[in-house]
């Protein structure tokens, strides 16, 4: 059976230019970063090399750019330092941030007593800014403001630099969960003033276990990991410099491709939307996951019948997607996205499905999906 992957947006596979280089860095780069002599040098040229063009891909300085092991250790990393070491006494976020974000402002509210303000999406899943404007507005407390740049589940995408300048007018600082969007648009932080953003190599062809936080100069956030002065103070650990060689390397050819892979990846994400409407009368798109304005790599899809077996029955048919379950009693807990944007009657009698795309992806791979999604919905399975 040729098998199907269609759930980028949780990993993506190697590629094998990225594993060509890990290799040899694995052979030939062993040595520690924080020693003195060739081998340690060596390696710390590397790691030196990758950030600098990292920050350049961003128009950042390459102090600015702070390797993790991923992009929840990095969320976890600037919202907990923002609480602990820049006297940040509000956060105002969303309820259908990532799991990493929202467990992460909670702990801060437990231990901290820090107060939570949170913006509910519109019925498209859109955070309005005006809210966003009125809460900041509303208090003098010191505020960190949390939202993502692009939902992992719905891909509706935030306006980062209208949400950043709110931020700045108001004097608060502005941190954005970039790992769905970092490799797959082109951002500028010389010109969006984000103060923290974050990244994970594996969601755009890279190495599992390796990521950034971009943490803007002078912000005064201090290390959570403590115990040796790697990354400018603020992550000790001997880092892993496989793996962001492998970040490196990933991130130059998404970059260097992302005006082809883009263009590919839409013309899929158009045609899976065509071909799912003709498989699935009265098939529904959660958000804006169905049009332009969401997120290329993103489709939520919301199957008009109950179905909690429906991503095994996909699986066994060779086509792997991520299965969203907007359930009744019995069923795995709905999201927190589908919660707030479907109706009691449609969490009771609807499937949610998140389908996500690369540039390996192709036409072929979306009728197999369709097909299969017509034999399940006419019980043909």
């Amino acid at each position: 059976m040729n098998k199907i992957y269609l759930d980028n947006a949780a990993t993506t596979p190697l590629s094998p230019e990225v594993i060509d280089e890990m290799i040899d860095v694995m052979k030939f780069n062993y040595g520690n970063p924080s020693s003195t002599h060739s081998f340690g040098q060596q390696a710390k040229t590397l790691l030196e090399k990758t950030r600098r063009e990292i920050a350049d891909d961003l128009k950042v300085s390459p102090a600015e750019i702070i390797f993790t092991s991923c992009g929840t250790e990095a969320n976890n990393m600037i919202i907990k330092s923002a609480v602990e070491h820049l006297g940040i006494e509000r956060i105002i976020t969303s309820p259908i941030e990532h799991k990493c974000v929202a467990e992460s402002v909670l702990d801060m509210k437990k231990r901290r007593n820090v107060e939570v303000v949170y913006l509910r999406p519109n019925s498209e899943g859109d955070i309005e800014l005006e809210k966003l404007e009125e809460a900041l507005k509303s208090s003098d407390k010191k505020t960190l403001v949390s939202l993502m740049h692009a939902n992992n589940e719905i891909g509706n995408v935030l306006d980062l630099e209208k949400a950043a300048k709110i931020c700045k007018e108001n004097g608060a600082l502005f941190h954005s969960d970039t790992v769905q969007t970092v490799a797959h648009l082109d951002l500028d932080f010389s010109k969006i003033p984000v103060d923290f953003a974050s990244c994970s190599a594996h969601k755009f062809h890279g190495p599992k276990g390796a990521g950034f936080a971009f943490i803007r100069k002078s912000s005064g956030l201090k290390a959570m990991i403590v115990g040796g002065p790697q990354e400018r103070n603020l992550r000790a650990g001997t880092e892993n410099v496989c793996g962001i060689a492998g970040l490196g390397k990933a991130m130059e050819l998404s970059m260097r491709n992302l005006e082809n892979y883009s263009a590919h990846i839409k013309e899929i994400k158009k045609y899976a939307v065509q071909e799912i409407k003709k498989a699935v009368p009265n098939v529904k798109f959660n958000g804006k996951s169905g049009t332009d304005e969401s997120l290329y790599t993103i489709l939520s899809v919301l199957l008009p019948f109950k179905n909690p077996l429906i991503g095994l029955q996909l699986d066994m048919k060779g086509v792997a997607v991520s299965q969203g379950s907007a359930c009744s009693s019995g069923s795995p807990q709905p999201s927190m996205a589908m919660m707030l944007l479907l109706s009691e009657n449609e969490m009771e009698n609807s499937t949610p499905l998140r389908i996500s795309f690369s540039h390996l992806n192709t036409k072929s791979d979306i009728d197999v999906l369709a097909n299969a999604l017509k034999e399940i919905a006419e019980g043909k399975v």
